[in-house]
């Protein structure tokens, strides 16, 4: 798949100075919690910084929780949880999944519950500057970053159990990746102890699924998947690997991390966002068809 960029957003480092000055605008006048962020941002300006970092967040929580919530228990999120700022969406595809395995089952809703409650607790924190949530495609997205990792020109990650791991696994690594690559850019410490907690809950999913694919032999999979993921990552800038598969070096690989440091990887905005596009316009923007609503998108 040829990626192409999306021209109309603007290039990730004009973006995150414009940022800086709203920043600077509201630590003029001393915020020093969410409530007092989100009054400010009501009185100064349309949205400040660490309001757009966690509506990036915010949205890819919805795309997680819907993937979870109708893989387990056929429904996704309700309405009273999916209003606020923007388009409100609809969601395509996803179904229950028929698990095989009681434990993959269990692991599975544990994952679920937590993806739901990560969108209401960012929703509450945000409060009215929440975002609603967007047009997501669970079902024409996984078929076109399928064919662009080699999987065949059909996937349905609802299909069977083994389907449905590798469909997670797409997800886990990028919340990961996300949530670190955003920590620098976050100033208010109330946000960055939530965005903290909520990372470190991503990274346990992150390893729950990346242990099942393994246990299932689903690694070959997996890691087609892991080398799209880091192509699309360096077409959007990238400079160094932001991926792992589960076999690397030879070696099983249940931690994805740099060389030598053994850090977590991170990924800026423009890199998440060309994964869950799919590459952008050429890939019809994956998982977003009409893109993700806020400031960052």
């Amino acid at each position: 798949m040829t990626e192409q960029k999306n021209t109309s957003k603007p290039e990730g480092t004009h973006r995150r100075l414009i940022l800086k000055s709203s920043l600077a605008t509201i630590a003029a006048l001393g915020t020093g919690s969410v409530a007092g962020l989100a009054r400010a941002s009501a009185a100064v300006v349309p949205m400040t910084l660490d309001e757009q970092i966690l509506n990036f967040a915010l949205n890819l929580e919805y795309l997680e929780a819907e993937f979870y919530l109708r893989a387990v228990y056929g429904t996704g999120l309700s309405q009273s949880e999916t209003t606020g700022r923007g388009t409100q969406g609809t969601v395509t595809g996803g179904s229950m999944v028929p698990f095989k395995s009681d434990g993959i089952r269990a692991y599975a809703t544990e994952i679920a519950n937590d993806e739901r409650h990560h969108v209401d607790f960012i929703r509450k924190t945000l409060g009215h500057a929440s975002v609603a949530e967007p047009s997501i495609d669970l079902k024409n997205s996984f078929n076109i970053l399928a064919q662009a990792a080699g999987l065949g020109d059909s996937f349905d990650p609802f299909a069977s159990e083994e389907n449905f791991l590798l469909g997670a696994f797409i997800f886990e690594d990028v919340g990961v990746t996300a949530y670190h690559g955003a920590a620098t850019l976050i100033s208010n410490k109330g946000v960055l102890d939530a965005a903290a907690g909520i990372l470190a809950v991503e990274a346990y999913h992150a390893g729950i699924i990346r242990v099942l694919c393994y246990q299932q032999g689903l690694a070959d999979a997996a890691n087609k998947i892991a080398s799209l993921r880091n192509q699309l990552s360096l077409a959007a800038g990238a400079t160094k690997m932001t991926d792992q598969g589960i076999i690397y070096d030879g070696k099983v690989n249940l931690v994805p991390s740099t060389n030598l440091t053994s850090l977590a990887f991170e990924r800026n905005t423009d890199e998440v966002l060309n994964i869950v596009y799919a590459g952008g316009q050429s890939g019809q923007f994956g998982f977003f068809p009409d893109r993700l609503n806020g400031k960052i998108n």
